[in-house]
């Protein structure tokens, strides 16, 4: 065990203030567990307004397989897609208006759609937070409605359903 570098008492020039860090050379090196790469879950509907489509694969990650059950995870994608099914036609009404009306209202009659696919998008969050909180908290994951390129050398961007593992905080370890 190494000694601390503490001044002598006796010396008439000591700080009073300062901090000394006593270093111990036995301690081993705290390395940070690696974050593994999160589930990407992708819509799979056939019609995509402003980034976010109609419906989301309810196929169930094989990644998943030992920390969620694949009942709660299609109940989960359900309420999502049952949102989605709710929002959509309505969407696609008044985009479909807003482009027949655009060229006389000047582009003002895109509005209504963009407001209505907002208010989807902060549906489908809502109801993310919802499940975290009742379940997927509990069990070390996290969802999240997040915006991704739709490939690589596209610049188009889609919704996608983002699933993270919450790194475990260790209670017995020292900091």
């Amino acid at each position: 065990m190494a000694e601390a570098a503490y001044p002598n008492p006796v010396d008439s020039d000591i700080d009073a203030d300062a901090i000394y860090v006593e270093t111990v050379e036995n301690d081993p090196p705290v390395v940070p567990e690696p974050v593994p790469d999160p589930i990407i879950i992708r819509g799979n509907g056939n019609a995509t307004i402003f980034g976010l489509n109609n419906q989301f694969n309810n196929e169930f990650p094989s990644r998943l397989a030992a920390k969620v059950a694949p009942e709660e995870f299609k109940l989960s994608i359900d309420r999502i897609n049952d949102i989605l099914l709710d929002t959509f036609p309505l969407n696609m009404r008044w985009l479909i208006c807003g482009f027949l009306c655009c060229c006389c209202t000047l582009g003002c009659s895109m509005w209504p759609v963009v407001c209505l696919s907002k208010r989807c998008r902060h549906a489908v969050e809502k109801a993310l937070e919802w499940e975290n909180s009742r379940l997927y908290t509990k069990l070390g994951l996290c969802w999240r409605l997040s915006r991704q390129r739709c490939s690589s050398t596209s610049a188009m961007q889609e919704y996608v359903i983002r699933i993270e593992e919450i790194p475990r905080l260790y209670m017995t370890r020292p900091d």
